[in-house]
């Protein structure tokens, strides 16, 4: 007990006013990013634009080709910022919740369930509107995380962090499997929703946008409440029950927020991989693992993270367009090898 005890405050210690200086450069230099992100995004596409073009699109002229498509990109933005935040959001909490530092809402096949949900009821039920859409990626996602805790308890030790990964990585797959399974032999489906299944923002709209804000919303004030349950959880269940925590049900609720976040933000722009895995592990080195920073700052780094991914997708292969959910994989990936490689990352 003495040796998991924080270390006492002692007079003149310099790191709670190192971490203070850090954490405010931190979100200063995010909150700069992020407004430089959204002015390229703005700016910068398969057509060039002035000034006096943005300046047209903000205020709602499509008198011109360039200004409408600057108001073409304004919810494109607005989405990839809602977008981005969820994820990171749903990935912080889900590295908290499961204690394991490969969480991520697609590597955990949440993604993927909301995915194979959505791929379902428009296959088989005629789902068409962008609420049921919403509702349809929600049940997915919670279904697969339930899935995926299940195979990941099977056996003695119960749900350990290498056990639901391992489950998480098989469940996405026979999820992007069955999804592959259902869209290859209609084709108006497979027209229809393969840069959806792929992961972008180039389709937002202000009615999907306003559908689907208030499940983000809920989503997150579920996940920023639970903020003080998740560094109880960070001390070992033993312990969190020691100090009075209710493991079980703090876990449970944490999470529930996590898939509504992801659930939601799959649903609208596709199943987008890696931000829920890179920015709650490079934020930690800005703010520190108190999840009460580092639930709002990850929504800053998510947002800042997959609108800049837009941009570098629109930019980079002009007219045409890298869509936002390749991008984040190649950033994605080898951080992901990397961290696998640390020896050091085996429980959080």
């Amino acid at each position: 007990m003495t040796a998991l005890a924080q270390a006492p405050t002692i007079p003149g210690d310099a790191r709670p006013r190192r971490w203070g200086r850090r954490r405010v450069v931190g979100v200063t230099a995010l909150v700069a990013v992020l407004v430089v992100a959204v002015a390229l995004s703005v700016t910068f596409g398969a057509r060039d634009v002035t000034a006096a073009d943005v300046w047209a699109g903000l205020t709602g002229s499509t008198d011109t080709t360039s200004a409408a498509a600057v108001a073409k990109r304004i919810p494109r933005t607005i989405l990839a910022i809602l977008v981005g935040a969820a994820l990171a959001v749903s990935g912080a909490v889900l590295q908290g919740a499961t204690r394991n530092p490969l969480a991520d809402p697609q590597i955990l096949g949440i993604n993927g369930g909301a995915g194979l949900a959505i791929v379902t009821g428009i296959a088989f039920f005629g789902l068409s509107s962008p609420s049921m859409y919403i509702w349809t990626g929600l049940l997915g996602a919670a279904a697969a995380a339930v899935l995926v805790y299940a195979i990941g308890s099977l056996g003695r030790g119960g749900a350990t962090p290498l056990r639901l990964a391992l489950a998480g990585a098989v469940t996405a797959v026979a999820f992007s499997s069955l999804t592959s399974a259902i869209l290859l032999p209609r084709t108006d489906v497979m027209n229809v929703f393969r840069f959806w299944q792929i992961g972008g923002v180039g389709g937002a709209t202000v009615e999907a946008i306003g559908q689907v804000l208030p499940f983000l919303l809920a989503g997150l004030i579920i996940c920023l409440a639970s903020a003080p349950a998740l560094n109880t959880l960070a001390l070992g269940d033993e312990l969190a029950a020691g100090l009075g925590a209710r493991v079980r049900t703090a876990r449970l609720v944490a999470t529930l927020g996590a898939v509504v976040l992801c659930g939601a933000a799959t649903a609208v722009a596709g199943p987008i991989g890696f931000v829920g895995l890179i920015v709650p592990h490079m934020l930690r080195l800005v703010v520190g693992v108190d999840h009460r920073w580092l639930l709002p700052v990850s929504a800053l780094g998510g947002a800042t993270l997959l609108t800049l991914s837009d941009v570098v997708g629109r930019v980079v292969a002009r007219p045409e367009e890298i869509e936002v959910g390749i991008v984040t994989a190649l950033i994605g990936a080898p951080f992901f090898i990397a961290l696998v490689r640390r020896q050091k990352m085996r429980a959080l």
